[in-house]
């Protein structure tokens, strides 16, 4: 019998490969033949949405969970409690015909993702055939910027952030709001609960508090770290990159201002006494606003400052910016004045209150052991042996390659951009070298296995290797939907290679970025292209070995 599976729009690419390819072998072993539902005699469903190629046919709606557990018992059922499907029913963005959609999209680094989400965006949309502008908030500011006239026109807002961003521009129109993640890979199953659960928005940046009013979606503890370090990221990056001029003329070059007519020591006080001083101010600043909007921008800053200047590093800026943010949207919310007294509040008595008290409590409660801390972690890092290195190595370049871009991913890069505050550079190259590792292994597999891609693939590893290079991890995200645990396994094994290496050789990166542009950056060039080299090619060769042919 031929018989085919047809999935609900909701569910994932990676979820959805795998329970058909569970169910599609319990089918051949019963005897029947996997097709198209345009041609199935038989049709398997896993919700009460009936698709057009389904009406009027035979078939069954099985459990998703217990198809997948129990894969044959499942399809045996289905086949003996066979019912004839009705006419077709249609979900509330087919039926509704042509939308005029303008899409936001935005994430941490403003690079990766905040473009991929808007490709994807873009392109279902145009499937669908509906009308789409989509407006990207990257670190240079907003790019395909969306129009007055078409605001006017969208029948619909669609945000896909994981940091704060202005969405004044907006008030009154529907919106609906996602992470840049679940637009890129669910992007049918968001824009199916963009149409059922948008709600009119009501003005003012997305805080915490209005963004859980106007959405019903509830910000939390990562998404304020991520706005705090997105802004953090220019500042790091230019920093970075002037103290590591300055040390090609020496490493203290600096201190002689009679070399190259000074400028080695203009380059590092530009960096080292500017950009880098003011990093983590800037950091808890943004947090503090992601939580408690403008008026806790000024007290995170004062906070982050205090941090800083007491030795507390990136850990005292994460409890700044947080003791700041819940601190000043505490007081905004119990503090009522009445309406000729009300415009003091965020330019007097926030700021004044909320700086004293955050002030108060950083200089006698928490900077003291919080600078232990540190001081201790950095202690750790400078003294510790050849074993340690390899296995923090192994840790950070796992966590990179765990999920291309997500929360463990992020992490670890949070974790090596904050120890750059304090001079520890060893873990921001250990990170670099292993969020290279996953697409350009995944190249090299469609190199070293070519029979066991497709063209589409083979065509994938070849953007794959581009973005690599550029250290853009999700590059291989394509590989991850269509085949996740064999790849995750593959680019963590890769990962932690590359890792291991990179500490083990005491290698330093002083910018928070990776990719061949930052190499004549890094301490030791030539060993840190070996590590990452090594690390892709056990990817590729572990993957090409454990990957199965494709159909």
């Amino acid at each position: 019998m031929n018989i085919s599976f047809v999935f609900p729009q909701s569910l994932g690419n990676a979820r959805r490969f795998l329970v058909n390819e569970v169910l599609s072998a319990a089918a051949k072993q019963q005897g029947h033949q996997v097709v198209d539902a345009s041609q199935a005699e038989f049709v398997v469903l896993f919700d009460n949405e009936i698709p057009a190629e389904a009406a009027s046919k035979k078939g069954a709606v099985l459990d998703l969970e217990q198809a997948f557990a129990q894969p044959e018992a499942s399809l045996q059922q289905a086949v003996e409690n066979a019912q004839i499907f009705a006419n077709a029913t249609t979900s509330s963005v087919s039926s509704s015909g042509v939308k005029n959609i303008v899409a936001v999209t935005a994430c941490p680094t403003g690079v990766a993702h905040t473009f991929m989400s808007a490709e994807a965006i873009e392109n279902y949309a145009k499937a669908q055939g509906w009308n789409v502008k989509v407006e990207t908030r990257g670190q240079v500011g907003a790019g395909n910027p969306i129009s007055a006239e078409e605001i006017a026109a969208a029948d619909l807002v669609f945000v896909a952030a994981d940091i704060d961003v202005d969405l004044d521009k907006f008030k009154g129109k529907p919106m609906y709001r996602t992470s840049t993640g679940l637009a890129l890979k669910k992007t049918a199953q968001e824009f199916e609960k963009a149409f059922t659960q948008a709600t009119v928005y009501q003005g003012g940046t997305t805080t915490a508090a209005n963004a859980e009013s106007a959405t019903g979606e509830k910000k939390g503890v990562y998404k304020h770290l991520m706005t705090g370090v997105s802004h953090m990221l220019p500042l790091v990056v230019a920093g970075g990159l002037l103290i590591a001029i300055s040390f090609m003329f020496g490493i203290e070059a600096f201190k002689d201002e009679t070399i190259a007519g000074g400028l080695p020591k203009a380059l590092m006080d530009i960096g080292g006494g500017a950009a880098f001083a003011l990093m983590i101010a800037v950091f808890a600043g943004y947090v503090a606003f992601s939580i408690a909007d403008r008026p806790g921008l000024a007290v995170g800053l004062i906070g982050g400052m205090l941090a800083s200047n007491a030795g507390a590093g990136i850990l005292g800026g994460i409890v700044a910016g947080f003791l700041a943010g819940y601190t000043v949207k505490f007081l905004n919310d119990n503090i009522k004045l009445s309406a000729s007294f009300a415009s003091l509040k965020p330019i007097l008595i926030l700021p004044l209150l909320g700086s004293a008290i955050v002030g108060l409590l950083m200089v006698y409660v928490i900077n003291p052991p919080v600078k232990a801390i540190m001081d201790a972690l950095v202690e750790w890092l400078n003294t510790m042996g050849q074993t340690n290195a390899i296995f923090l190595g192994i840790i950070l370049g796992a966590m990179m390659c765990t999920d291309m871009g997500g929360p463990i991913n992020k992490a670890a890069y949070t974790f090596g951009v904050g120890l750059i505050a304090s001079q520890q550079y060893l873990p921001m190259a250990t990170v670099m070298a292993a969020g290279m590792v996953p697409p350009i292994g995944m190249a090299i597999a469609t190199w070293i296995a070519r029979s066991k891609f497709n063209t589409n693939q083979r065509d994938a590893g070849k953007a794959s290797f581009v973005l690599g290079l550029c250290f853009i991890s999700e590059g291989a995200l394509p590989f991850v939907a269509a085949d996740p645990i064999r790849v995750i396994v593959s680019s963590i094994l890769g990962g932690a290679t590359a890792g291991a290496i990179s500490m083990s050789f005491g290698i330093g990166l002083q910018a928070p970025h990776g990719g061949l542009f930052v190499i004549p950056f890094v301490s030791q060039p030539l060993v840190y292209l070996a590590a990452i080299a090594i690390g892709s090619v056990v990817t590729g060769v572990v993957y090409a070995t454990i990957k199965q042919k494709a159909e």
